[in-house]
């Protein structure tokens, strides 16, 4: 039963909850307990707290918790929310009950030194640093409560860490190209060609789909389009190929009803970086090299071969503000023109010398 008078009921759960107006705003939730002696003191700091918002536009106390957890309900759509939720997993046993406005590099550098002694790379802890970051700035700046207040005043400065172990690319040469690709399993080397001609990421490459591809018979061609869920950047992404990588979709057609590469009539699920790939590594000396590198190596060769910034980071799928996702006819054949450059192999040396002021 309702009390209108103290503003609190039990539930069927025995749970005490909240339906009471304080200056005209109606507070409704749960007290999360079954004591009614705890609830009304729950209620009575409520009800304080909006008065203190209302009065004095002082900002109701919420937990980083709260914080998260909202983030995670805003963004059930984003792709890469499971990730995040693995960093708030991490996050949480370290800040998790801190109040919002106590979060920022001071409070987080337990969870830095925790992290780093058990051997994870800065790279891995930025990525959950750039979580913290994304939520402390939506609290300043977007989420609003029912008193039109936002739920921190300002986000605080959260530096990246550095411990230099950032490991750097590793572009092949044609030479270290031919040595590789002569020694990885038919399937992986077909993949493995499509990647240094079109600079596609290894997921973009294993769940390419036929359906994607796009003919162009004004220019006597085709183009894949990779749908924006699918792309990193979460923009639709355009695939021009040269005469290789043309020949390499050309020699899969029939092999997979669905997917453009395929091994042993089924999608490649297990990737690219599999023991067949690390054995043909160690086979001929290049143990160094990841299969990101094979894009890597696609974007020093057009830089090699005079490709403007801007053509490139068209290719590269980077996101650039004089750039959108709709092309016409002549700036296709621009891309096409850039790709086809890489096949006459513009430079005969290693591709990259690495220098270190």
């Amino acid at each position: 039963m309702r009390n209108k008078t103290t503003g609190l009921y039990k539930s069927e759960s025995g749970i005490w909850h909240i339906d009471k107006r304080v200056r005209g705003i109606r507070i409704r939730e749960s007290t999360g307990t079954s004591e009614k002696a705890e609830a009304e003191s729950y209620l009575a700091r409520k009800m304080e707290e909006t008065r203190q918002a209302s009065v004095y536009g002082v900002r109701p106390e919420r937990t980083w918790r709260q914080a998260a957890t909202r983030y995670l309900r805003d963004h059930q759509h984003k792709k890469s929310v499971d990730r995040d939720a693995q960093d708030f997993k991490l996050l949480d046993p370290f800040i998790g009950d801190l109040l919002l406005r106590k979060v920022h590099a001071g409070t987080l550098e337990r969870f830095i030194q925790a992290r780093k002694a058990e051997g994870r790379k800065s790279a891995t802890v930025n990525r959950s640093l750039a979580v913290v970051r994304r939520v402390l700035t939506l609290a300043a700046r977007l989420w609003r409560d029912e008193h039109g207040l936002t739920w921190l005043e300002a986000p605080p400065l959260i530096p990246n860490v550095e411990w230099g172990d950032r490991r750097a690319p590793y572009p092949l040469s044609w030479d270290e190209q031919e040595r590789l690709f002569g020694a990885v399993a038919g399937h992986l080397r077909e993949a493995a060609i499509f990647a240094v001609n079109t600079g596609c990421r290894e997921k973009e490459i294993t769940g390419l789909r036929w359906d994607w591809e796009i003919s162009l018979p004004e220019l006597g061609t085709s183009v894949f389009l990779l749908p924006g869920e699918f792309t990193k950047n979460g923009d639709d992404r355009i695939v021009p190929l040269n005469s290789e990588a043309k020949a390499c979709v050309n020699r899969q057609r029939g092999k997979h009803s669905e997917y453009v590469f395929s091994y042993k009539g089924k999608p490649m699920r297990d990737g690219l970086n599999n023991n067949g790939w690390k054995r043909a590594r160690a086979a001929v000396g290049l143990t160094q090299v990841r299969v990101h590198d094979l894009r890597h190596t696609f974007g020093r060769r057009l830089r090699a071969a005079g490709v403007p910034e801007e053509t490139r980071k068209a290719l590269m799928g980077h996101r650039s503000g004089s750039m959108t996702t709709h092309y016409s006819a002549a700036e296709v054949q621009e891309l096409m023109h850039a790709v086809e450059r890489l096949v006459s192999r513009v430079g005969g040396g290693p591709t990259l010398t690495l220098l270190k002021l």
